[in-house]
């Protein structure tokens, strides 16, 4: 049953499901499944999962996530050695979807596990590995295909090349926008970064000039902007590509970010007409050339399925507007909302116990170094959740050795070139503070007008301390 007109729903059927050429598709499953795999195999060779999973004593999990802890001893390699080899299979189209959807779940237990290694290309790996899943992309230069003719063709519907080019619509379009701040126009935030690469070997000096600055902040939004409509338009693709190139291929260079760079080079495929792709790629194989509209009968359930996934993608990033204060200082509403290298934040956090059962008890230095690695502590300090997970873990350390303490944090924070403002309301008690997940924490100290973020902010709860 659906609930749209016939007419209307006549041309959603035909735009979903009309038959197209996969060669596309077919071209980003090899490249997806080879990038993951160096995702996966290169996690243990430059030591990130040493680092970040084995290293620490406890990670700090996504909230409600803190039963998923790394595995002991050598198990988190074994666990990236098995990515990689799920990786490599979905390059080679072999049990494609139970090796997608491994990949994709233990990604996903690596994306909850931690978030001192937050990006925004984790988030959308998850996202893509688990579209790859549903999407029929071993139907053509795989094994699956070799082993099983039955499942050979050159077809797919037209809704498995639209969801992903909507993806990262989405995705590019919200990252333009999120970096509309004056601090991001003024390229005070590219010279904070570009000042940290002043010893790169031949780039290092000219990283450092003001104009390069400039480049950086508006080129970054245009880019953003206008490169899907680039790419949808057949007489700019090529300068899409052009402009693809550079700008990932800078970034890589620059930033060093693992394979989000090349893996959004390899979105091109799904632009590019299939008798280029095998032209260009020399490819042995037949071009198809039908207009079979095939409707599953799953239809109507399969469409409001991807309208609600749609909804969300686009709500998520939005959702920060309806919290209290400015994300740039709470954070709240940041992740998964595509803000990408858009901000340097630093902070200064000291915690403090009080035994809670000696009414003469004083405040008294907790020393929490110990219990963290550096990356872990470069990590946490200007993150409320993280800083709000630690008390819990300090109360729980406590509680173990027979004490019953609260636990108070004086913190103060830094964004980009600002000065240094308090951050944490030192006379809560974190420890015994519930976690919000859907509303501001009242814990955090109100912005100031001058931790130098001038655009204009939403309404706090407590104008007066905003001066």
């Amino acid at each position: 049953m659906n609930y749209l007109p016939e007419n209307m729903w006549a041309k959603a059927e035909k735009l979903l499901y009309t038959q197209i050429d996969n060669t596309g598709l077919v071209l980003f499953r090899i490249a997806f499944g080879l990038l993951i795999s160096i995702e996966a195999f290169g996690a243990i060779g430059t030591g990130w999962v040493r680092r970040t999973l084995v290293e620490p004593e406890f990670t700090f999990s996504f909230i409600g996530f803190e039963w998923l802890q790394p595995l002991p001893g050598d198990g988190m390699y074994i666990y990236f050695a098995v990515m990689g080899v799920f990786g490599l299979m979905v390059m080679l189209g072999l049990k494609y979807r139970w090796s997608m959807l491994g990949y994709a779940l233990m990604w996903t237990g690596v994306y909850l596990m931690q978030k001192s290694s937050y990006n925004n290309h984790y988030y959308l790996m998850m996202l893509l590995c688990y579209m790859m899943v549903l999407l029929p992309a071993s139907r053509a230069l795989s094994l699956d295909a070799k082993f099983n003719p039955k499942l050979r063709t050159n077809a797919m519907p037209r809704w498995c090349k639209l969801i992903v080019i909507l993806q990262i619509l989405i995705v590019f379009t919200f990252a333009a926008v999120a970096k509309i701040y004056p601090d991001w126009l003024n390229a005070t935030v590219a010279r904070i970064f570009m000042k940290g690469k002043a010893d790169y070997w031949l780039i290092g000096d000219l990283l450092q000039q003001p104009w390069v600055h400039q480049g950086m902040a508006y080129f970054g939004i245009l880019f953003d902007l206008l490169i899907i409509p680039l790419f949808l338009n057949k007489k700019t693709r090529v300068l899409a590509l052009g402009l693809s190139l550079f700008f990932h291929l800078f970034n890589s260079v620059v930033f060093q970010i693992g394979i989000f760079p090349y893996m959004s080079i390899a979105f091109a495929l799904f632009f590019f007409s299939s008798p280029t792709l095998i032209k260009r790629f020399k490819l042995k194989r037949e071009l198809y050339q039908g207009t079979a509209i095939k409707v599953p009968k799953m239809a109507t359930l399969f469409v409001a399925f991807g309208i609600i996934y749609f909804l969300i993608q686009v709500a998520l990033p939005l959702r920060h507007w309806a919290i209290q204060d400015n994300v740039l200082w709470t954070e709240e509403g940041h992740r998964l909302s595509w803000r990408m290298m858009l901000r340097s934040k630093s902070g200064r956090v000291i915690y403090y116990v009080k035994d809670k059962t000696d009414t003469t008890a004083t405040k008294k230095n907790y020393g929490y170094r110990n219990m963290l690695t550096k990356k872990q502590y470069r990590a946490f300090r200007s993150k409320p959740d993280m800083i709000w997970q630690l008390a819990q873990r300090i109360k729980a350390k406590e509680a173990g050795a027979g004490r019953d303490v609260a636990v108070f944090v004086s913190a103060q924070l830094k964004v980009n070139a600002g000065t240094y403002h308090p951050f944490i309301e030192p006379n809560t008690d974190l420890g015994a503070t519930p976690w919000q997940h859907f509303k501001h924490s009242e814990w955090l100290v109100p912005s100031k007008s001058d931790f130098n973020i001038t655009w204009p902010k939403k309404k706090s709860a407590n104008p007066e301390e905003i001066n």
